[in-house]
């Protein structure tokens, strides 16, 4: 009778550290997922909710969240949809804790200078946000009329003019690290 009580309790022992082995295994992979998730990742699980991005300046933008891209996202709010470049928020509110992968490697090319040269192709026009650190954003009206590396030409116009030669005040070329946003005016009837 001890031999069989003796067995029992040694194969409980060894079934609890397999057990305990395993719970081990599972939070160490769940670490290192975890550990692989990029924020755009985050924000592509939210596509579709309601998020609010604090910028650096204590402007806070929020809307539904309907494009996000790998440097860059879109929230729609009620008469505008705002582009955010990633680098100028400091924190996020509302996401999901669910993480979508990139799609199709074109998709992970599309950086925030491919967004702002689609913008310059349908000659939208917008306010552009720059940031002033601390003190808040200022903005700029106007056509975007060129797009480089890690830079735009803004035409600057009054709001609500085409951009013709005639209504062109000036030109304001403005570096990409200073970027807040870029809010354009929403079109009836349109989704995001």
């Amino acid at each position: 009778m001890r031999w069989d009580a003796l067995f029992s309790d040694l194969e409980a022992q060894l079934a609890a550290g397999e057990r305990l082995d395993l719970d081990v295994e599972i939070n160490e992979r769940a670490r290192v997922d975890a550990a692989a998730v990029e924020l755009a990742d985050r924000l592509r699980g939210s596509v579709g909710l309601r998020i609010g991005v604090h910028l650096g300046s204590g402007t806070v933008y929020e809307g539904i969240l309907s494009h996000a891209g790998g440097e860059w996202l879109v929230l729609d709010e009620e008469r505008h949809q705002v582009l955010i470049p990633h680098s100028s928020a400091v924190r996020y509110a509302g996401l999901a804790r669910l993480a979508v992968g990139a799609g199709p490697a074109v998709r992970q090319r599309l950086g925030l200078a491919s967004a702002l040269r689609g913008l310059a192709r349908d000659r939208a026009s917008l306010t552009v946000l720059v940031s002033r650190g601390t003190a808040g954003e200022s903005g700029l009206h106007g056509v975007i009329d060129r797009v480089g590396r890690d830079f735009l030409d803004l035409a600057i116009t009054e709001p609500g003019e085409d951009r013709r030669p005639a209504n062109v005040s000036g030109v304001a070329t403005i570096p990409f690290a200073a970027l807040a946003g870029l809010r354009s005016v929403r079109v009836a009837g349109q989704p995001g």
